[in-house]
């Protein structure tokens, strides 16, 4: 491949797991070849209840640890339930995912919602990972490009477009989220390509890493990385399966 941006390869394991399946799992993880080679970027994502079993487990290899999620609130307080960015940081997490499907349906989590964790994030040193993508109706309407970026406009509005250097994107079509279907590559391209060239005015569009999520498997996922603008995935499912999840990562570079 010859982008100048490193793939991110990450495995968002929802709410699955156990402290057995976590150790059996990240050991074989550690297994793979091409970690130390520097060539893409390895993340996994447990529950945060696992996270100190995770950093434990991954402390010996190059493999990034991150949350699925983050309290939009300062570092502490009376908010019974919540996980603070700078407790996430204590754990030495690297990435945190916001603004994905799940949450903004089942959690009713808004963009200013999202945008005050994206803040808390930068604040405590972690990248966020911002998802952003369609409904099916929105895709079937035609009016997906704007849907999608109206989703990106009300965090830049808010925080600046400086504030996404060094940041992810996560171009998750609702579509193809645990359905089995996937966006074709040139799909995921178009869109992918469309969200770079938000960021045209900047030095910004060149250096953020785009990934793609909607059921990536090993069976398509070189296609997809093959594309210019896909800087590699989000995976649900497949990150839970290590032979799945390291066929992905290996065909990303």
């Amino acid at each position: 491949m010859n982008k100048k941006r490193d793939n991110l390869i990450a495995g968002n394991w929802k709410m699955n797991g156990s402290l057995k399946q976590n150790s059996s799992l990240i050991t074989d993880i550690k297994r793979t070849e091409g970690l130390d080679k520097g060539i893409s970027e390895l993340l996994v994502c447990p529950p945060d209840p696992y996270l100190s079993q995770a950093r434990s487990l991954l402390s010996d290899v190059n493999i990034h640890l991150g949350a699925q999620n983050v309290s939009k609130e300062v570092n502490s307080g009376a908010f019974t339930g919540e996980v603070s960015a700078k407790m996430l940081q204590d754990l030495d997490c690297s990435y945190c995912i916001i603004g994905h499907s799940e949450r903004r349906a089942y959690h009713n989590e808004s963009d200013d919602i999202i945008t005050e964790k994206f803040f808390r994030l930068l604040e405590n040193k972690i990248t966020p990972i911002l998802c952003v993508g369609e409904s099916l109706e929105a895709r079937e309407f035609g009016n997906y490009d704007d849907f999608v970026l109206s989703q990106l406009e009300r965090v830049s509005n808010k925080i600046g477009i400086d504030k996404f250097l060094n940041t992810v994107i996560a171009y998750e079509p609702i579509w193809a989220i645990g359905t089995g279907v996937s966006a074709s590559s040139e799909q995921a391209q178009e869109m992918h390509l469309l969200l770079r060239s938000f960021f045209s005015d900047s030095i910004i569009a060149d250096s953020i890493r785009i990934i793609y999520g909607g059921s990536v498997k090993p069976s398509n996922s070189k296609e997809l990385f093959s594309m210019p603008d896909i800087d590699g995935a989000l995976i649900g499912g497949a990150s839970l399966n290590s032979k799945d999840f390291l066929n992905i990562y290996k065909s990303s570079f």
